[in-house]
């Protein structure tokens, strides 16, 4: 059994004897999976690595972009194009037709810190987490911290517009948005818990903690309201009505993401540590795109 259970109610998100299957554990560090609806692939980074591969059923694991300048976090927005937050450069990017646009890069003149993960709206607007952790090794480049905080941000996708809507966390990580896209879930690791905004227009209000949870990573929401965290040992699932922690989905090391995918939306990928795992699921998730 692959599951830890804290509170009962978890079995209505995953069977009590769900099993892990390991795709591969060849890599440094993963992150950052996107399921391809059409296309049925997982995109994922490997930071460390500065590649981006991709996982298909058929072949499993290629190379699918490098350098990457040490990509994290990916998302699709609403025409199927990847967007992904580079550590090494500190860029939001996006792919258009084989080149990448930099969408993002400095704020007041001063170069962000490492977009680390990245969501896109209904309407179309992108929003990120900007915390430090890609100016350190492993994950990052060495090299000072330009900004005096670490905040989260509003691209608009046609003027490129950047606003800072936030910068009132620690080390902001995983964000999400509620199933109505009127809230944003954010994950500030090293406060150990997740918060509950609302959005209005150039700000975020409230704010809120929502759950507690032990070194939140990778952060969404199933299609019925259920809040997943990546963290240690696993993916952690708190109830969509009160954040009651739930239970874990096992990983045998820090589990930094996930992404459901499959033609049920019910196959549950996640990036843990050197590993890419799966394992199934009772609530799909939402399709990026």
């Amino acid at each position: 059994m692959s599951i830890d259970v804290k509170d009962p109610r978890f079995l209505e998100v995953v069977s009590e004897d769900l099993e892990r299957e390991t795709l591969s554990e060849e890599f440094e560090f993963t992150e950052g999976p996107i399921w391809h609806p059409q296309e049925r692939h997982v995109t994922f980074s490997d930071i460390p690595a500065n590649c981006l591969y991709r996982w298909r059923e058929e072949v499993g694991v290629s190379m699918y972009r490098n350098p990457s300048n040490m990509a994290n976090g990916n998302t699709y927005d609403q025409d199927g194009r990847i967007l992904s937050c580079e550590h090494a450069t500190s860029r939001v990017v996006r792919e258009e037709g084989g080149e990448l646009k930099v969408l993002a890069s400095h704020w007041d003149g001063k170069e962000l810190n490492s977009p680390n993960d990245i969501v896109v709206r209904r309407d179309g607007q992108i929003y990120f987490t900007d915390p430090a952790y890609g100016r350190g090794a492993h994950t990052g480049v060495e090299r000072e911290q330009e900004l005096d905080f670490q905040g989260v941000y509003r691209i608009d996708p046609e003027s490129l517009e950047l606003a800072l809507l936030s910068a009132d966390f620690e080390s902001p990580n995983g964000l999400c948005f509620s199933l109505d896209h009127e809230s944003l879930f954010v994950a500030d690791t090293k406060r150990r818990h997740i918060r509950k905004f609302t959005i209005a227009g150039d700000k975020l209000e409230g704010g809120e903690v929502f759950a507690e949870s032990p070194a939140p990573d990778g952060l969404k929401i199933d299609s019925q309201g259920y809040l997943y965290a990546g963290g240690p040992g696993g993916v952690h699932v708190y109830h969509p009505d009160d954040g009651t922690y739930l239970g874990v989905i096992q990983t045998p090391a820090f589990c930094a993401n996930f992404t459901w995918g499959g033609d049920d939306m019910m196959t549950f990928f996640m990036t843990s540590s050197t590993g890419f795992y799966r394992t199934r699921v009772k609530i799909p998730g939402i399709p990026l795109f």
